[in-house]
């Protein structure tokens, strides 16, 4: 990516909060595809379907790779990092099965539907 952008003179629009919004407004485009969708119909693409899924996940790949470039931040070494966090927030004797966000699973014990984070 900083050779693709570099032979295009491109860098000079490759600002974080630009590569930021640019991550966003993709992950939009990824987003519609799934937009009125059931979850049985999410789960069941076409073929042609999962192509275009697929041409914007590439593009939700790699403007975040151009944001870590930008940023010198190594994307493995965060996502390593991310991953040991919610193990300590999301514990399988805790979380195992349910959906709870990790302030509610040392709560109540009740299941709130939503997603963890």
């Amino acid at each position: 990516m900083h050779q693709f952008a570099q032979e295009r003179d491109w860098e000079q629009f490759h600002s974080p909060k630009n590569l930021a919004m640019a991550l966003s407004i993709e992950a939009g485009e990824l987003m519609e595809h799934f937009q009125w969708l059931t979850e049985t119909q999410s789960r069941n693409l076409s073929d042609e379907r999962k192509a275009q899924v697929g041409t914007e996940i590439a593009d939700v790949l790699l403007y975040l790779l151009r944001l870590c470039d930008v940023l010198q931040i190594d994307p493995v070494a965060a996502a390593r990092g991310k991953l040991a966090l919610n193990a300590k927030k999301y514990p399988v004797e805790l979380a195992k099965g349910r959906s709870d966000k990790y302030t509610e699973l040392h709560g109540s014990g009740e299941t709130s539907g939503k997603d963890p984070a």
